[in-house]
């Protein structure tokens, strides 16, 4: 079962790029893992997956401490300042840093380490309440202000579009973030990269490959339903 869905969402992700005339290997599918259990995980490593995306801190250090090294682990969820200690020079990459105290955070604790922190700003394109991120309009004053942080350094940006039933809906909001990045990356920041567009998931991830992510954060369409009383 596990094994179909990741095939099916590989395929899907090639026939995506074949669309859009790009070369599969630009695109990096995190497997996004919040509430499987670490028997799922490991059937996962098993089969291939070497990157996995965490929401929650806790349930994030807990894993890393029991599954294989070579995992990389993203934090794509919210990250409140008082958890950072716990994930620094844990995580290859945190998506969701959408505040300048945030970053200042990050940026204490990649210092007490001695260790550079890659970053990705968090925009919400879709500007829906209910979902974190900067304002659109407010993206290139925080990237100007984090780059002068030198324990962090800005990879690109990330985004969470909203539920839609029809993917074709999201398009304009994939869109919409990845000419921010083309416009942010012509202002040529010190310490700042747009090389990184994290955007898509199960319901929309090949849409969002067509408009240009480099990654996409896939969960249900690789584990099936999430298992919450775990």
């Amino acid at each position: 079962m596990l094994q179909e869905s990741l095939e099916t969402v590989r395929k899907n992700i090639d026939n995506a790029c074949q669309r859009a005339g790009r070369d599969p290997k630009e695109v990096t599918l995190i497997a996004v893992s919040k509430t499987q259990p670490m028997e799922v995980l490991q059937e996962a490593y098993d089969l291939g997956v070497r990157v996995f995306g965490e929401n929650k801190v806790q349930e994030l250090t807990s894993k890393i401490e029991s599954l294989p090294s070579d995992i990389e682990w993203h934090m794509i969820g919210h990250l409140q300042r008082n958890k950072v200690k716990y994930i620094a020079g844990k995580v290859a990459l945190i998506h969701s840093v959408d505040t300048f105290r945030l970053a200042e955070e990050i940026n204490i604790q990649a210092k007490k380490r001695g260790i550079i922190i890659p970053i990705l700003i968090e925009v919400n394109v879709a500007e829906e309440s209910s979902k974190f991120g900067i304002h659109v309009e407010d993206t290139l004053e925080l990237v100007r202000q984090t780059s002068g942080l030198d324990g962090v350094s800005i990879k690109g940006l990330m985004t969470i579009a909203p539920y839609v039933v029809d993917s074709e809906e999201n398009r304009p909001i994939f869109h919409k973030i990845k000419e921010l990045s083309i416009d942010i990356q012509r202002q040529n920041i010190h310490n700042v990269s747009m090389d990184i567009l994290s955007m898509g998931m199960t319901g929309d991830y090949e849409v969002a490959v067509e408009e240009g992510a480099t990654m996409v954060r896939v969960g249900t369409g690789i584990f099936g339903e999430r298992h919450y009383n775990n």
